[in-house]
């Protein structure tokens, strides 16, 4: 069961306390409101304000505007056949300063952090509340508010870095230093850090173990941006083997299990996840994912749309790279076959002639038969003409009939139509954190002290019986082996792009692997968003004082 709720109706509230003192010389409005401006320093208010920093979260994580921006355009993702914005994908001139995910990202991630700058200003205003509480949730906002310019750094480079209450309107606006941006971020986590517990007695609050592992994140990103340092890598290396190594976390022994909806969402790998409900009241537009990486399994012969299968919204596709590369070992490998959909039963009875697999006249289906077979390889045209089903080969691979990734899933949704998924969208886990220190200390030059880390990773993968066949030596521990590794254990859980992006291999790999973003992707632009135009616009002075990002 879900145990700190937070919604959108608490953001309401909240912003419009921290607005209605600003707000008079420009709107000539009579503002009527239960909720007045000194309510954030109230026991009640100043949780809600936490609260309101947390719900700013689901804005970007188990939505298509954080998909989009970490998802596509990148070596293993392309697009679909359906959905608005596949130029996000091909890099076209219609990605621009109007795009709306960008627009969206960027918006909701400053009212997020203007809302935890207030929190953190009011908080010694504040009475009636115990203080060693007080601490704590002022270091729970920092850790978001650092989550906050994390991604905004990344995805934009030089940004606004305002870490004080904003109660007026001000057209007054700077791009502050990515280096400065880094070194603030930093600050926060490592201030937060001693004022955070271990548990916490409300599931779904920020943990000194997540502060940690944000931190490992964060200086492995530093490490080759324009902030490095020397010691970054030591660093990452360090929280990461602290969050493995002083908490109780664990590795679950199966990969499936870690995706287990309803009770197995709050397992012993998950660090820190965005916090969905089933409570329609407090669950907003709800985690989305479930939708984007389903293929049209609907109108094929013998299949119709069920809620276990899920509604094919079609937006994300596997590159051949994906497919064929990354996850080519699947006799030992079981991470394969329990992220991918390889078979499709029938729902649908009946003799059916529209076929994709043309290796047969028809097929005709009892309830319950195979309908759909993926086998991942070519089977030759003459065996799949003896089977009773239609065999999907990669020749047959199309942007509306391809491996559906299944580990966002949501079966528990009320109807076939319904969209607000419920399940938690998994931010950190265990699995990362390995991840993070095998490559921090083979970037420190200790790849036999990098080993046992991946190689957790990797036995806890393996099919029963193939863990020996799993581990690799030291001398098979390249960047390149992690470049896959990653995406073998975190595809679709919104790193990709991020990563491809801080090896410096983002345009090369773009062009190397997916053939859709190829011919527009281009160095010394696309490694950044584009600034928001309406940033710029309300912005006093325009593009001049509040310049665009190269190439834009």
């Amino acid at each position: 069961m879900k145990t700190f709720a937070y919604s959108k109706s608490i953001v309401a509230a909240v912003l419009l306390s921290l607005a209605s003192t600003g707000c008079k010389d420009l709107l000539e409005e009579e503002v009527v409101s239960q909720v007045g401006a000194d309510y954030i320093t109230t026991p009640a208010g100043f949780e809600a304000g936490v609260r309101a920093v947390y719900s700013s979260l689901r804005d970007f994580y188990g939505r298509e505007n954080g998909m989009n921006l970490t998802v596509f355009g990148t070596d293993t993702y392309t697009f679909g056949s359906d959905g608005t914005y596949k130029y996000m994908n091909q890099y076209t001139t219609q990605l621009d300063s109007r795009t709306q995910p960008i627009i969206d990202v960027w918006n909701a991630f400053y009212v997020g952090i203007n809302t935890a700058n207030a929190v953190i200003d009011q908080a010694p205003n504040v009475t009636g509340l115990d203080e060693a509480v007080k601490k704590r949730r002022v270091a729970e906002v920092k850790v978001l508010r650092a989550h906050h310019y994390f991604v905004l750094v990344q995805q934009y480079g030089d940004v606004p870095l305002v870490l004080n209450q904003s109660i007026t309107a001000n057209k007054e606006a700077t791009r502050t230093p990515a280096k400065d941006v880094y070194a603030a971020i930093v600050q926060d986590l490592e201030s937060a850090l001693p004022d955070l517990t271990a548990t916490t007695p409300e599931y779904g609050r920020v943990t000194k173990g997540a502060c940690e592992h944000l931190l490992a994140r964060v200086y492995l990103t530093k490490a080759t941006s324009v902030a490095a340092a020397s010691d970054d890598y030591t660093k990452a290396a360090t929280y990461a083997q602290n969050v493995i190594k002083n908490y109780s976390y664990r590795l679950l022994p199966d990969y499936a299990s870690v995706f287990q909806q309803g009770a197995g969402e709050i397992n012993e790998e998950v660090i820190f996840a965005t916090q969905y409900t089933s409570d329609p009241t407090t669950n907003g537009v709800g985690n989305e994912t479930h939708l984007y990486y389903v293929m049209e399994y609907d109108v094929q012969a013998g299949m119709k749309r069920d809620v276990t299968i899920g509604r094919p919204f079609r937006r994300f596709r596997p590159t051949t790279y994906m497919l064929e590369t990354v996850f080519k070992d699947r006799v030992n490998d079981s991470r394969y076959q329990k992220s991918y959909r390889t078979v499709y039963y029938c729902n649908n009875p009946g003799t059916f002639t529209n076929l994709f697999d043309t290796s047969k006249p028809s097929v005709t289906f009892k309830l319950g038969d195979t309908a759909i077979y993926l086998p991942g390889y070519e089977m030759p045209l003459a065996q799949r003409a003896k089977k009773p089903y239609q065999v999907m080969v990669p020749s047959l691979y199309r942007p509306n009939l391809f491996p559906t990734l299944t580990k966002f899933l949501d079966p528990l949704r009320p109807d076939l139509q319904y969209q607000p998924g419920s399940r938690d969208f998994l931010m950190f886990r265990l699995a990362e954190t390995h991840l993070i220190a095998a490559e921090a200390l083979l970037k420190s030059g200790k790849a036999a002290d990098a080993l046992p880390f991946i190689n957790a990773v990797r036995r806890r993968a393996a099919f029963p019986g193939k863990e020996t066949a799993m581990q690799i030596t030291a001398n098979q521990l390249t960047m390149e082996f992690i470049m896959e590794e990653r995406e073998r254990e975190l595809q679709g859980e919104m790193f990709r792009w991020f990563d491809l992006k801080r090896w410096g291999l983002l345009v090369e790999r773009v062009k190397l692997y997916n053939p859709d973003a190829a011919a527009n992707i281009r160095a010394g632009k696309h490694e950044l968003r584009p600034i928001p135009q309406d940033q710029i616009d309300r912005t006093a002075g325009g593009v001049a004082a509040f310049p665009q990002n190269p190439g834009y």
